[in-house]
């Protein structure tokens, strides 16, 4: 019905017929992506050059690594979506056009800027790894700024703590001698 028709019908005291629910897919589980990481290195296996394995490999490491830190990146954050995408679209995608190639023609024949395909992934599994590699850098600079941030805190909330210790502390204090099978809780008197 279009939108006329439904003016007419609420004159007529008909209620408009609902819209249909839009069902947006789930986005995938760690499991998935890493999945997905996974049937590209096995379709891959002894099909391409040691050149495209070597970067495969750069790439999949980096998803491996960033998938138990994607929550850190937030869940619709533009970074935590090109690991997802990376893994599960870019690369796949990437590689597939390739294999799809006769080798000979995807290794020799140049095709698009005076390189050949095998050339041309090469340069996409680059870009992939470069992205990657700088996203996995920025989540490991914010977690050591959070790992300062807590120390400041802790300095300065400790500083003037009845807890606190004298640097000199410890020094002098009897220590039990090597070997010795009494309590480690407990000092003994010299």
């Amino acid at each position: 019905m279009g939108w006329f028709s439904d003016v007419i019908g609420r004159l007529g005291g008909r209620s408009p017929a609902p819209e249909p629910a839009l069902e947006l897919p789930a986005p995938p589980t760690s499991t998935e992506i890493l999945a997905s990481v996974e049937r590209v290195e096995q379709q891959i296996e002894g099909r391409v050059p040691p050149a495209v394995t070597a970067r495969v490999h750069r790439i999949t490491g980096t998803v491996e690594e960033m998938v138990p830190r994607l929550d850190r990146l937030g869940g619709g954050s533009q970074q935590a979506h090109t690991v997802v995408a990376t893994a599960t679209s870019y690369l796949p995608e990437a590689v597939g056009a390739y294999l799809r190639l006769p080798r000979d023609f995807a290794d020799r024949r140049v095709v698009a800027q005076g390189k050949t395909s095998l050339m041309l992934l090469c340069d996409q599994l680059d870009l992939l790894g470069v992205t990657l590699d700088k996203i996995s850098d920025a989540v490991s600079r914010a977690d050591a700024a959070a790992l300062v941030a807590h120390g400041a805190f802790l300095a300065e909330k400790f500083r003037d703590s009845s807890i606190a210790l004298d640097p000199g502390a410890g020094q002098g204090t009897a220590q039990p001698p090597s070997g010795s099978t009494s309590d480690p809780g407990r000092l003994e008197a010299p």
